[in-house]
This record gives C-alpha cells, sequence and structure tokens, in this order.
C-alpha cells in the first residue's frame, strides 16, 4: 500500500462510505435485531459458517425456538444436534463441535469467557466465531474476516500474499485498522452486506460503485 497518511486517509473514505451506503441497504436479520442475548448472538454466527444468510434466516428462529439458550443446548444429545443442522447442510462434523460447545459450558455452569485466550480454548472456536465473541460479547473492535470481507479489502486497498486469510499479515493487520471505528458492529455487517449486494465474486457492480473513486481494482 502507499505511504501511512494515504492509507489512512483512504480507510477513512472506505468507513464513510460503507457505514452511509449500510444505513440506508442494509439487510435485516433477527441476529441483529437490538436486545439480542450473547447466545443468540453466537449461535447466529455459528450456523452463518459456510450457509448463506437467507438460509441461516429461515432455520433460526427454529433452532432459538428448540433451543432457548446454552442450558437447553446442553440437554441435547450429539445425534440430535447432527440431524437438526443437516437440513441447512452443516456437516457431522459442525453438529459434533457444537455439542461439545454446549457441553464444556455446561461444564463451566454456563459461564461465558471474560477474556480472548480463554474464547480460543473452547471447542468451535476458530478464527472468525472468536473475533465474533470479542465484537458481540465483550464488545471489542474485532473484524468479522471471512472471503466477504476478504474480497470487498482487496479490490479496494490491494492483494494479500497468502492463500488462507487466516494467516495474512497484510490483510489481519488491513481487517482490523477497518473496523477500529466506534461502529464496527455496522462496519462489519455493512461490509458483509456489500460484498453480498454489490462487490460480488464473478459479477461485481463497478460502474455505479460508490466507492470506486479510490478503489485500486477500478483504477487499474
Amino acid at each position: 500500500m502507499a505511504d501511512v497518511p494515504d492509507v489512512d486517509k483512504k480507510i477513512k473514505f472506505f468507513q464513510r462510505e460503507i457505514l452511509k451506503w449500510f444505513k440506508e441497504n442494509g439487510r435485516s436479520f433477527p441476529w441483529r435485531e437490538e436486545g439480542c442475548s450473547n447466545y443468540e448472538l453466537i449461535i447466529a454466527e455459528i450456523l452463518l459458517q459456510r450457509t448463506k444468510a437467507e438460509t441461516v434466516a429461515k432455520f433460526y428462529p427454529v433452532f432459538i425456538e428448540k433451543y432457548p439458550g446454552w442450558v437447553a443446548l446442553g440437554r441435547a444429545t450429539e445425534q440430535e444436534l447432527v440431524d437438526f443442522l443437516q437440513p441447512i447442510g452443516l456437516n457431522k462434523q459442525r453438529g459434533k463441535r457444537l455439542f461439545q460447545l454446549a457441553q464444556e459450558l455446561k461444564a463451566r455452569n454456563y459461564t461465558l469467557p471474560k477474556k480472548v485466550d480463554e474464547v480460543n480454548d473452547l471447542p468451535m472456536m476458530g478464527q472468525y466465531i472468536t473475533n465474533a465473541f470479542e465484537l458481540f460479547i465483550l464488545k471489542k473492535k474485532a473484524p468479522l474476516l471471512d472471503v466477504n470481507m476478504a474480497r470487498v479489502l482487496e479490490r479496494f486497498f490491494g492483494p494479500r500474499k497468502l492463500k488462507d486469510i487466516r494467516y495474512d499479515p497484510y490483510l489481519q493487520k488491513l481487517a482490523h485498522q477497518i473496523v477500529k471505528h466506534p461502529q464496527s458492529k455496522e462496519l462489519n455487517w455493512g461490509i458483509i452486506d456489500f460484498a453480498i449486494s454489490k462487490c460480488r465474486i464473478s459479477t461485481p457492480i463497478c460502474k455505479c460503485c460508490l466507492l470506486k473513486k479510490e478503489c485500486s481494482e477500478v483504477s487499474k
């Protein structure tokens, strides 16, 4: 990237435009509503991994009705969870890991960790879910960095060097810089929604894009 002042200016432009766009065009989902419990927020992020948000939106109320909290989830058997998650395409391993997470929290008397390093020790808590935990539960400024967010950031700021986004230092640092903002949660959601509706994989809408005057991809 360019020198630091230019990067800072570009980041501020990106933050401003994404937040403006999200306010007018952001998607509405149950887990984005005010008043969601910590449990509901974490379950949503677990279900959203590798599953379309629209698919999860239909299934989510059913899941929450059957398992309204950690205690109810802790009573479920492993096979029950595997079977219950199968209709939305979550494989057997995911059901097993959710069961392990529920049992681990049951052993802790359903007390959620207060520190990030403690979160990492829990089953199912990969980098994405740990970041979600930081953002929603610990109220810290952490990025929901997935392939969608990575696509927008790389097109706008420049490509990463490593194949796996979890280990690319450039992309990791950039994502944290972007969401270091008072509206960190909305910025995360805005980038993801923008990636899905505008900055799409094979057919990005560049001609009328609100970011195009600063976008590295468009200026090539």
